[in-house]
């Protein structure tokens, strides 16, 4: 609907369904190196974080405070600048997440 001249019209929104954030050793956590279409620089990626954005944004606060470096959490995705492959599966594992290196 766009426009009604009913002044007592309600609208009616669909429920949007809210992802609730499951706990650590429930996610299946890929992390993996990335050029693409980054202009030939490396970003480390974290794929597969199943939650709302808060928390993916405060994970991803944490792994780019431990590791040195910027990054960005969006798309569901974590964007860590550089290839940390290893220290990012080492701080996920340690968090009591279930972290697997992808290619």
């Amino acid at each position: 609907m766009v426009f009604s001249t009913d002044p007592d019209y309600n609208y009616e929104y669909e429920d949007e369904a809210t992802v609730e954030t499951l706990e650590p050793a429930k996610q299946k956590l890929t992390v993996r190196i990335d050029r693409h279409a980054r202009g030939g620089k490396q970003v480390t990626l974290v794929m597969g974080f199943v939650g709302t954005a808060d928390d993916l944004a405060e994970l991803a606060k944490m792994l780019k405070s431990r590791c040195g470096v910027g990054g960005a959490a969006k798309d569901g995705e974590i964007i860590i600048q550089g290839d940390f492959r290893d220290k990012v599966t080492d701080l996920l594992r340690g968090e009591g997440y279930n972290a697997a290196r992808g290619n």
